[in-house]
Order: C-alpha cells, then sequence, then structure tokens
C-alpha cells in the first residue's frame, strides 16, 4: 500500500492559516512585559509596643457589659497598620476592623464584664 499525500488548495490554505496562527501566537508572548521587581532576604530585630492608658467603657444601656476598650500604643502604628485585642487572653480575638487609631486605640465591642480575664494586644505595621 503506497499512499501519498497530494497537496490540495484546501490543505494548503488550512496549512497556511495554521502558520498565521502560530506567527500571530509568538508575537502576542514577546510582546509581554513584566514590571520591574525586588526580592531579597535580610533580617532585623523586631521591637515590640507598649501599651498605656487602658480604658474600659461600660454600656449605657446594660452596665454589666463593655461597649469598648480604649488605650495608647507606643510609637503609633505607621499608616495602614492594624491592631487586634483579645479579652480573655488569646482565645477569642474581635473582629477585624473593630479597632481603629494609630495611636489612640479604640475598639468597639460588647462582651460581659465578668468575661474579661486578661487584655492582649497584637499590633502590626
Amino acid at each position: 500500500m503506497n499512499r501519498s499525500i497530494t497537496i490540495t488548495p484546501r490543505r494548503l490554505a488550512m496549512f497556511g492559516l495554521l502558520g498565521l496562527v502560530a506567527v500571530v501566537t509568538y508575537g502576542f508572548a514577546a510582546a509581554n512585559t513584566i514590571d520591574p521587581s525586588n526580592a531579597g532576604d535580610g533580617q532585623t530585630a523586631i521591637s515590640g509596643y507598649t501599651v498605656t492608658n487602658v480604658h474600659y467603657a461600660l454600656d449605657a444601656t446594660t452596665p454589666s457589659n463593655v461597649s469598648s476598650v480604649t488605650f495608647t500604643l507606643t510609637p503609633a502604628l505607621p499608616a495602614g497598620g492594624a491592631s487586634r485585642i483579645s479579652l480573655d487572653g488569646g482565645s477569642s480575638w474581635l473582629a477585624a476592623g473593630a479597632c481603629t487609631g494609630l495611636a489612640n486605640i479604640t475598639c468597639t465591642a460588647t462582651v460581659a464584664v465578668t468575661a474579661l480575664t486578661n487584655l492582649r494586644v497584637v499590633a502590626a505595621q
């Protein structure tokens, strides 16, 4: 059995179309640009924050609950920094966004006074 492939105009057009698609695809890939970026490794000491002037505000309607906790953080958080608190020593945490401020922090919460065991503050740039 001897088969030979004949080149018909239809096959020639198909190969031409496939070649055109390959060239266009290569052209798009070659035109991609990537912004310059940096990568690296380094180390530095992590300094802590000092928490002072802690104040618990009682709820006006239900004074057996705390409605907010305010405190001063030194040094102040930079713009974009965040703080979170736990009022039971770290077992549960207030929702992200419950604390606002960079130096004078206010955290809103409704917690029973009897549930307060230990204030834990986590702050990061």
